[in-house]
């Protein structure tokens, strides 16, 4: 029962705390707060297992705050109290975006730096050199600057948090974290925040936690069947093309939408593949600058973008990187990713822990190569209380996978597992030569100018035009990353969907042109017949048909035969 949890305004928290989570909406907090809070605010270290979505962040941010607002009280020096360890770029500006939210009424007295994004640093330099209360970035920036003496944490560092602690060795920070641990005092309060409990995290509880408390509060990674409906559907290479063209050209598919796929030249070949009709959709990858990757994200959660293409390439383009707990692992690395690795940014990780808000949908365009990727895939959407779907694309090259992730969900939850898609691909079969026809035109070299293309663009957006930017932030508001890039050929004619290929199931619930027809309503008949006073009101307009001339008798005759 709701009124017997334990509330905010019972866990002592400081006042100006309280105004900013009433600010933020929550009335209660959710169960991972609940439990976490008052625990860490005794000062006891935790291990926190709650799937995605269940307010993991704010379970250690809050005690977070409340403990360096408590020991301000005995006015005691500027310091770094604080330390926040994340796995992605990402992540770290996500992060800092909450502390900023639940401090808005103790900016004062509680600062936060996130020194995970930028790339230069002697840039971040002078940010540390202000002490901030606290500093979030990812292992490999924060040992770069404990050894360029940017920063200090031996005597001052109070908290550790390491958020989406199971990701940190995946992502290869074992060797970082293990060296930064030496820079740390003796004795600190730590907390481990992760959507799963993997071997890497009880090696992780080992080195950083004293006596903890464990707190597993769901049974199941992923939401029950009555919040997230998980689905697969069979199809080959050509027929994923014709199936996502369908899916969201005829709106089967409604609300904001992530598709996931495998590699960065995928991502760029379905963009442009849509491009030809008419269907926009942003880019996420690790070849983006971290700016324009962050700035992606704020718009696709401020509603600019119903459709973000992301890659979720850690696992896939690198799979030595990654700890090999999976059988089916190392199976699918694409050949075409081979020379592009030199500009990827290795703290990508838009699947991992970044905060979408209200997705609707996940589709796996391509299915991921581990079972833990899916989970933080698909947890992506049905986040809090919302309801979601997933709907998966497999291949026969990717049944072993499937079948993996089936076996995982049912051992979790009996009503986890992926149902199969009721979808009849002979009603669509009238829009393949449409893909066919798009496809001619998505060609290597298209997708390789595609590529360089949007690289020159945000690299100019995020670096050349930033303190432009800092000047005009409404210019930055404007500024869309879903704009055509068309190295392809674009075919006009693809862009509408003529009313007869449309399958007769459909033609009750879905209509391509039912926008237009709305705005024509008032001057068409329910069958689309032009009204017969239109007709008049256009004669009578017309010179040509109104023209009378005024001669003759037998001239006016003639006038009025040439007429009829």
């Amino acid at each position: 029962m709701a009124e017997d949890r334990l509330q905010f305004h019972e866990m002592g928290l400081d006042d100006r705390l309280l105004k900013a989570v009433a600010d933020l909406g929550w009335s209660q907090p959710t169960l991972i707060q609940e439990k976490a809070i008052p625990l860490a605010l005794e000062g006891k270290d935790l291990l926190a297992r709650a799937r995605t979505g269940s307010g993991k962040t704010a379970a250690y941010a809050v005690p977070v705050i409340q403990r360096i607002l408590t020991s301000k009280q005995s006015v005691r020096e500027q310091d770094v109290r604080a330390l926040v360890l994340v796995p992605t770029k990402e992540l770290g500006q996500q992060v800092q975006t909450m502390i900023k939210q639940l401090t808005a009424f103790c900016s004062r007295d509680v600062r936060v730096a996130d020194i995970s994004g930028k790339a230069d640093l002697s840039a971040q330099r002078p940010i540390l050199m202000e002490k901030p209360d606290v500093v979030v970035g990812t292992p490999s920036r924060v040992l770069a600057h404990l050894n360029a003496q940017n920063l200090s944490l031996h005597s001052s560092l109070e908290m550790l948090v390491v958020d989406e602690a199971d990701l940190l060795f995946s992502f290869g920070f074992e060797a970082d974290l293990k060296n930064l641990l030496c820079h740390l005092p003796k004795i600190y309060q730590s907390f481990l925040m992760s959507a799963t409990l993997t071997e890497d995290v009880q090696a992780l509880k080992e080195l950083l936690l004293h006596n903890p408390v464990i707190l597993k509060l769901q049974g199941s990674q992923l939401p029950d069947s009555s919040q997230l409906q998980q689905y697969s559907i069979r199809c080959e290479e050509e027929d994923k093309f014709l199936l996502i063209y369908t899916l969201l050209r005829l709106r089967l598919v409604q609300g904001k939408t992530l598709v996931f796929v495998g590699a960065v030249e995928r991502s760029y070949r379905l963009k442009l593949f849509l491009e030809q009709f008419g269907i926009p959709a942003c880019v996420l990858n690790s070849e983006l600058p971290v700016q324009s990757r962050c700035h992606i994200i704020t718009q696709f959660n401020q509603g600019f973008y119903d459709y973000i293409i992301a890659t979720d390439e850690q696992s896939l383009v690198d799979p030595t990187s990654a700890r090999q707990t999976t059988a089916g692992k190392g199976k699918r690395k694409k050949s075409s990713e081979k020379g592009a690795g030199k500009s990827k940014d290795k703290e990508y990780g838009v699947s991992r822990g970044v905060d979408f808000q209200n997705v609707s949908n996940v589709v796996n365009f391509d299915f991921p190569m581990t079972v833990e990727s899916y989970i933080h895939r698909v947890g992506r959407t049905a986040r809090a209380d919302n309801p979601g779907t997933a709907l998966s694309f497999i291949a026969h090259t990717e049944l072993d996978l499937l079948s993996e992730v089936e076996e995982a969900l049912i051992g979790e939850n009996s009503e986890s597992a992926l149902k199969p898609y009721q979808f009849k691909m002979e009603e669509i079969e009238g829009f393949r030569y449409r893909c066919r026809d798009a496809m001619r035109s998505v060609t290597k070299q298209a997708v390789r100018e595609a590529r360089l293309k949007e690289i020159k663009q945000e690299l100019l957006n995020s670096e050349k035009l930033k303190t432009y930017f800092d000047d005009n932030p409404r210019d930055l508001q404007l500024l869309r990353h879903d704009k055509d890039l068309h190295p392809a050929v674009v075919k006009p004619h693809l862009k509408n969907v003529p009313e007869y290929l449309i399958p007769e199931t459909l033609k009750g619930t879905v209509n391509p042109l039912l926008g237009r027809r709305k705005k024509r309503s008032e001057k068409l008949k329910p069958g689309g017949v032009m009204k017969s006073s239109f007709k008049k009101n256009i004669r009578g307009k017309n010179p040509l048909r109104s023209f009378r001339y005024s001669g003759g008798r037998n001239r006016d005759k003639k006038g009025k035969k040439a007429e009829s």
